[in-house]
C-alpha cells in the first residue's frame, strides 16, 4: 500500500533482527540485500509461483517476495472474489516510485480483483499539518487523476477518505487491545517524545487494510496489499493482530495435512464451552465441533480426526492448497458465532526504485525523482544529471563497460520505460560491453520517458472530468 513515508520516526531494528539488515517505513536509507531480507523476515519467494500473465515487474524480478499470495492466486484461478488495497498520503507530488505500486494494482485488477484506495487524510492532518480540504484537493488533482491516467478501471475501483470512514478507526481501536506499547516501540521505534497521533497512525492503517472484508465493503475475501519492502512492518502488525483475533487456528501439520485448533479467548470462552477454572462443557464443545464439521463438509474430506477435549481437528488428507479455503470457511463460522472473522492480508514486495542521485527516491527531494507532472525539459535535465554506471573516461568505458546495476538510466528503463524485454536486453548487452556510452543510454531513457510522460499527460486531460467515477459513495 504505498502509504509513503509516514512518520518522522527514528531508525529501528525490530527485535530479533540482525542490525546488519534495516527495514522500516521511514528511514532514508534501506538495505537492498533482498535475499537476506526475504529470509530474515520470513517472506515467501515469488520465483517458483505460477503467476498468470506476469507483468513486466514480475518478469524482471522487481516484485521479489510475498506473503500468502497463493491464497489470492487460487481465488483468481477459481473466479472467486478477492481484492487489492493500496493507499496514498495526500501530501507532496506523485512520482515514479508511486506509479510502480499502481502498475501492480492494475495487474491484480486485470486478474479479477476489486480495488480499494485509502486516502490517508487523517494522518496527513495529524502528522503533516494539512487541512482536510487540502488533503482532498491534492488527493484528487494529483494522485487519483494519475491513478486513472495510469489505467485503473473505475468500475472496479473505490477511493475513500479516512476522515469519512470511521470504521477504520474503530477497527484500529478494537485490535489495538491486542498489542502493547512495547511491541509498537519495537516495530516502529517510538519513544517517550513520540506524538500520540504518530503512535495511533499504524493502528488506523490496520483498519484501512482489514475493513474491506466487512460486508458493506465487499465481504469476506482475500485482500492483497502490494508494497515496497520497507512497508512490511505495517503488514506484519496487521497480520499479527488479525491472527490474534481469530477463533480458529488453521495450520499445516508436520506429518502432512491440516490441523484446526480452537483459540480460546475471553470473548469466546463461553461459546467454546470453557467455564470456570477451565472446565469444559462437553455439550457446548460438541456443538462447536459439529459446526466446524458442517463448515468444512463441502470440501469432501473423509479422514477428519476430532479431539473435542483438546479442541483439535486434524485432516491428514488436506493439502496446503486447501488451507486458504478452510480458513475462509471457518472465518465465516466465526462471524456467525459473534467474532470478527478477519483474514490476515496477503502482500507482495517490490524492490526500491533507485533515486536519480543513486539514493532513495523522495517527494521532499525533487532532484531524486521524476514527478508524473514534470515537463519534458525538467525530466531531461534530471536524467542527464542522474547517477551513472559508466566509467570515468570513454577509453575505460569501451574497455570495461557500464554497470547496469547502479546506472539510473538503465534502472528506469528496467522498471518504468522499456516494456520490451528483448530491447532491454540488447541495451544491457551494449552498455555492459562498452559499445554503448553513458550519454547514449541516458538519451534512450530520455526518449522513452518523454513518450511515457506525454502519453500520461494526454490521458490525464481526457479523464480529469470523470474522477467522481472512482470515488466511493462516502467520498462524494
Amino acid at each position: 500500500m504505498d502509504f509513503e513515508r509516514r512518520i518522522d520516526a527514528s531508525i529501528v531494528h525490530p527485535q530479533g533482527v540482525d542490525e546488519g539488515i534495516r527495514i522500516d517505513p521511514w528511514s532514508s536509507q534501506q538495505s537492498t540485500d533482498y535475499s537476506r531480507i526475504r529470509d530474515q523476515f520470513g517472506l515467501g519467494s515469488i520465483q517458483d509461483m505460477d503467476i498468470p500473465n506476469p507483468s513486466m515487474l514480475h518478469r524482471r524480478g522487481i516484485i521479489f517476495a510475498q506473503r500468502d499470495l497463493d491464497v489470492v492466486l487460487d481465488a483468481a484461478r477459481n473466479k472467486n472474489p478477492f481484492g487489492v488495497l493500496t493507499g496514498l498520503m495526500p501530501s507532496g507530488r506523485m512520482h515514479l516510485g508511486h506509479s510502480m505500486v499502481i502498475e501492480q494494482v492494475k495487474w491484480f485488477q486485470s486478474q479479477g480483483a476489486d480495488v480499494t484506495i485509502a486516502v490517508a487524510d487523517l494522518e496527513a492532518h495529524a502528522t503533516r499539518g494539512m487541512t482536510l480540504n487540502q488533503c482532498r484537493k491534492n488527493a484528487l488533482e494529483d494522485y487519483v487523476l494519475n491513478y486513472a491516467a495510469l489505467g485503473l478501471d473505475s468500475e472496479k475501483s473505490s477511493v475513500y477518505f479516512q476522515s469519512s470512514r470511521p470504521v477504520v478507526q474503530r477497527i484500529g481501536f478494537t485490535l489495538g487491545k491486542r498489542t502493547t506499547l512495547s511491541e509498537m516501540e519495537s516495530i516502529y521505534g517510538f519513544e517517550g517524545e513520540s506524538n500520540l497521533a504518530h503512535i495511533q497512525a499504524p493502528l488506523v492503517q490496520v483498519g484501512d487494510i482489514l475493513h474491506p472484508q466487512y460486508e458493506e465493503y465487499g465481504g469476506l475475501r482475500p485482500i492483497v496489499v502490494p508494497v515496497g519492502v520497507d512497508q512490511d512492518p505495517h503488514i506484519r502488525l496487521t497480520r499479527d493482530l488479525a491472527t490474534r483475533s481469530n477463533w480458529f487456528n488453521v495450520k499445516s501439520r508436520k506429518a502432512g495435512g491440516i490441523s484446526i485448533s480452537l483459540s480460546i479467548q475471553d470473548v469466546n470462552a463461553g461459546v467454546f464451552g470453557v467455564g470456570e477454572r477451565g472446565r469444559v462443557d462437553r455439550e457446548a464443545r460438541a456443538q462447536i465441533f459439529e459446526s466446524i464439521h458442517n463448515a468444512i463438509a463441502t470440501f469432501g474430506f473423509s479422514d477428519i480426526i476430532s479431539n473435542p477435549k483438546h479442541g483439535l481437528i486434524e485432516i491428514p488428507g488436506a493439502t496446503n492448497r486447501d488451507r486458504g479455503s478452510i480458513r475462509i470457511a471457518l472465518l465465516r463460522l466465526e462471524r456467525e458465532l459473534g467474532g470478527l472473522g478477519l483474514l490476515p492480508p496477503a502482500s507482495t514486495y517490490h524492490r526500491f526504485a533507485i533515486g536519480m542521485t543513486g539514493d532513495k527516491m523522495s517527494s521532499s527531494k525533487p532532484e531524486t525523482t521524476i514527478f508524473l507532472d514534470d515537463s519534458i525539459p525538467d525530466m531531461e535535465k534530471k536524467v542527464k544529471r542522474a547517477f551513472s554506471g559508466g566509467q570515468a573516461t570513454v577509453e575505460e568505458h569501451r574497455r570495461l563497460g557500464g554497470d547496469c546495476d547502479i546506472d539510473v538510466a538503465f534502472q528506469y528503463l528496467l522498471s518504468f520505460f522499456e516494456p520490451n524485454d528483448v530491447a532491454l536486453e540488447e541495451i544491457r548487452r551494449d552498455y555492459s560491453s562498452g559499445r554503448m556510452l553513458a550519454g547514449e543510454i541516458k538519451q534512450i531513457c530520455i526518449d522513452r520517458a518523454s513518450e511515457w510522460l506525454n502519453e500520461l499527460s494526454e490521458k490525464r486531460q481526457s479523464i480529469k472530468d470523470r474522477l467522481n467515477d472512482y470515488l466511493a459513495e462516502d467520498a462524494q
